[in-house]
């Protein structure tokens, strides 16, 4: 009994949860419509006035929460002004929603582009940068230059970030006081930010606020795919070869020491001489030398460390890994940061050649580092738990201006394609020879085609539209409302555009909407039917459905089927009409909503192991390339580290077990020269003493190269040279063998390991490894590199 009682209360609470939010919102909307008789009397200069006064007033410390009433009230003032439109009450409300950071569901022709102008505005009076993103380029202009007149003459600059832009004209877009932008130009220049050398070549400012239109589409259907920025792996094949025929001319004894503990080779002095004549060089750790040496590095460990049969196999002229711990082949994963094209070298089977993922993000992440989110669409409800979840947004839903009284007919059932696409022609047929214009819904491309030519063969005329070309197909939306206009359109053609209908078209009960098919998510169903009975219209709507399509297939086809039996249907034209049916396949697309949402869910558990690292080295590297002093307080505690790892290392359990052999070898090739520090050095010390030992040695050079230059200014700029270069090698290396971790770490499931955890775990090891590697290399860097005047980053 008691869960029966249960559901309905919980349904109640969540009805007047909401019904309490549309009071509130109704009543600061009334706030904001009380100031209309008093606006409405001002000049145009003095309303325009008002936009410096709310700047001042915000410097002074009110905050936008106190000045939304009157805002609100400015900007509907000056969109009836200018654009001749003026919001509506419910619009206001939306306003609201979106000001506050969360989602306003509001119906297809409710003009959300309008309901934005007015949390816009407000937001852009803190000059710290208000993005409307948009689906695509096509709408970011329209509604740019739509808008914008009505922010120009309120005395707001307008920008629009396209992907043709120069990098000095989107830094122009972005400090705008409103940039208009699509979702992936905001995620690749942020991206690129991060990569670049100079701190005045970035284009962004901090992420402030954001208002998503088309939030589903953009927050949920894109989520699943990345942004990537990808280049050609660096490190040329010839390079690996060169630096493996010259790894194997070395002897151990005379040239190299190898370090079993950290799995490196590090060469001598007598190795460090050989290398310089070999590949006729002065110094063999300059700055400009740093893909050599990293090239140098990876073939020795391939040559002297790696072992055929143990590490790896080589199998059909492939390099294939071995798992340490089963012993098995590791299908598709390849040693990151060039280690393994140096085993192919070393193996003499041809290098793979590899594309490398040089930075990448989710529009989750991406999304969730704005100061504050908001979005709007037609259709979130059925999301609005992983809103919730995940963009930490509410959604609200807006009452509509004027009732809906579009008719929605169940579904019609048939029992294959033929016989439905017959229905569909018939009722086209039927419903266009009265006039009535009609839309046809279609899931795929190939569809759409298919019914075309149906059409042509009962020479009915129509228009197709695949969502390929943004700015054609807006027009042919906007005109789809016509009298005897037939359109065929795939779900997602010409979103964002209005359809207003034509003369004499509500005589004929309004656009006829007809899906051809049911997508797998209910929203984008709804989204179809929304086209028609805007703003109070009339208008008509129907799925035909058949045990063919693509979503019964895979989910719930065998019940209906049986259902259909048992209701006696039999034969081609067969069709049922029933709400049953309709449940049924609600039911089978919730299915793949959760099936998509859990998808999604673990891509950004997968990334938010990234994020973390990327927060990491995108603030160090912001404060690399910002420093405008020296980079001292950086390099040093990294040398210092670096020699704290490698004592700790070689001076464990008693001291006759020291191995104090490495420790030389490690000061000779990263710190100094064989002239400042020998063997009997090190004897005699504690562990401590020989660390205070190396740091100070480490000073001395610190201070010799400082004294060398005249100029501060060229130690910073070698400081960030050597910097830059380390850590972004390493880091692009490191994205690339998350990415290959990834991808490989499904298999572990199957041994009852849990992926995700063990991506963690992995993840969490490799970053502590890139951070030691970053330190290594950067002291032996700086130590061993020459200064010159003329560095270049």
């Amino acid at each position: 009994m008691e869960g029966k009682i249960l559901m309905p209360n919980i349904l109640k609470k969540w009805v007047e949860s909401d019904k309490s939010e549309v009071k509130r919102l109704s009543k600061i909307a009334d706030k904001v419509g009380s100031y209309d008789e008093e606006y409405s009397k001002l000049s145009d200069e003095e309303l325009q006035a008002k936009t410096p006064e709310f700047k001042q007033r915000y410097q002074n410390g009110e905050s936008l929460d106190d000045l939304l009433p009157e805002a609100f009230a400015v900007a509907r003032e000056g969109a009836k002004r200018v654009l001749g439109l003026k919001p509506f009450h419910v619009q206001i409300m939306g306003g609201i929603v979106l000001h506050e950071g969360n989602i306003a569901e509001m119906k297809t022709g409710e003009g959300k582009t309008l309901t934005a102008t007015m949390p816009v505005y407000l937001n852009a009076l803190s000059s710290k940068g208000v993005h409307v993103v948009t689906v695509n380029e096509y709408l970011s202009q329209r509604d740019a230059t739509q808008m914008g007149e009505l922010y120009n003459w309120l005395g707001l600059s307008v920008g629009v970030n396209l992907s043709t832009k120069s990098p000095e004209e989107k830094r122009e877009a972005y400090n705008a006081d409103i940039t208009y932008s699509t979702n992936s130009e905001i995620g690749f220049d942020y991206l690129r930010d991060n990569m670049v050398v100079y701190k005045e070549e970035m284009v962004q400012r901090p992420l402030n606020f954001a208002i998503v239109d088309e939030v589903d589409s953009i927050l949920i259907d894109e989520a699943r795919t990345p942004l990537i920025i990808s280049g050609q792996a660096k490190g040329s094949n010839e390079l690996y070869k060169q630096a493996d025929k010259f790894a194997k001319t070395l002897h151990e004894k005379d040239d190299f020491k190898i370090d079993l503990e950290t799995k490196t080779v590090s060469l001598n002095d007598n190795g460090i001489k050989k290398a310089e004549k070999y590949f006729n060089l002065k110094n063999l750790y300059d700055t400009d030398n740093t893909a050599l040496t990293h090239h140098l590095d990876q073939a020795l460990r391939a040559n002297f460390i790696m072992l055929n049969d143990k590490d790896y196999v080589v199998q059909d002229g492939e390099v294939l890994i071995v798992d340490s711990f089963t012993g098995r082949v590791m299908e598709g994963r390849r040693f990151s940061d060039g280690l393994h094209q140096a085993i192919e070298a070393k193996e003499g089977v041809e290098i793979q050649e590899e594309s490398q993922t040089m930075a990448n993000i989710t529009y989750q992440n991406m999304f969730r580092m704005y100061h504050k989110l908001a979005g709007m669409t037609g259709t979130a409800k059925t999301e609005a738990e992983e809103f919730r979840e995940i963009y930490n947004m509410e959604v609200i839903t807006i009452p509509t201006n004027k009732p809906v009284v579009r008719i929605d007919e169940s579904d019609v059932l048939y029992p294959t394609l033929e016989s439905k696409f017959d229905a569909v022609v018939e009722k086209v047929k039927e419903l266009h020879a009265k006039g009535q214009p009609i839309l046809l819904g279609t899931v795929a491309v190939e569809t759409s085609e298919y019914l075309s030519k149906r059409l042509d063969q009962e020479n009915v005329p129509h228009v197709v539209l695949n969502a390929k070309n943004h700015s054609k197909e807006a027009d042919i939306v906007a005109n789809a409302g016509q009298k005897g206009a037939v359109t065929i359109a795939t779900n997602m053609a010409g979103r964002g555009t209005d359809i207003k209908l034509g003369p004499g078209v509500v005589e004929a009960g309004g656009l006829a909407v007809i899906g051809t098919e049911r997508h797998e998510s209910r929203r984008i169903d709804n989204q179809l039917r929304g086209r028609s009975g805007r703003q109070g219209d009339p208008g008509w709507s129907q799925f035909y459905l058949s045990l063919e399509d693509d979503l019964m297939k895979r989910f719930g086809s065998e019940r209906i089927k049986n259902f259909l039996q048992s209701m006696k249907v039999e034969g081609e034209s067969a069709v049922i009409r029933s709400k049953l049916i309709t449940k049924q396949v609600e039911s089978a697309q919730k299915r793949v909503e959760g099936n998509n949402y859990d998808s999604r869910k673990q891509v950004l558990q997968y990334d938010d192991v990234m994020r973390q690292q990327r927060d990491v080295i995108y603030k160090e590297r912001y404060q690399v390339i910002s420093e405008d002093k020296s980079l001292k307080w950086v390099i040093v505690p990294m040398i210092k580290r670096t020699v704290d790892r490698i004592v700790n290392l070689h001076t464990q359990g008693d001291k006759k077990d020291w191995d104090l052999g490495t420790i030389l070898d490690f000061a000779i090739s990263v710190i100094t020269s064989p002239d400042n520090i020998g063997l009997d050095d090190l004897k005699d010390k504690s562990a401590d003493e020989i660390k205070e030992l190396l740091i100070n040695l480490a000073d001395g050079i610190y201070e010799d190269k400082e004294k060398q230059l005249y100029d501060p200014s060229q130690m910073l700029e070698f400081e960030k040279v050597v910097l830059l270069r380390v850590v972004d090698s390493h880091w692009t290396n490191h994205i690339d063998a998350m990415d290959q971790l990834r991808q490989s770490i499904g298999l572990r499931g199957y041994g009852q390991l849990n992926p995700l955890v063990e991506y963690q775990r992995e993840g969490y090891k490799m970053f502590e490894e890139m951070i030691a590697d970053i330190e290594y290399d950067t002291s032996r860097l700086f130590m061993k590199a020459e200064i010159r005047q003329n560095m270049e980053r």
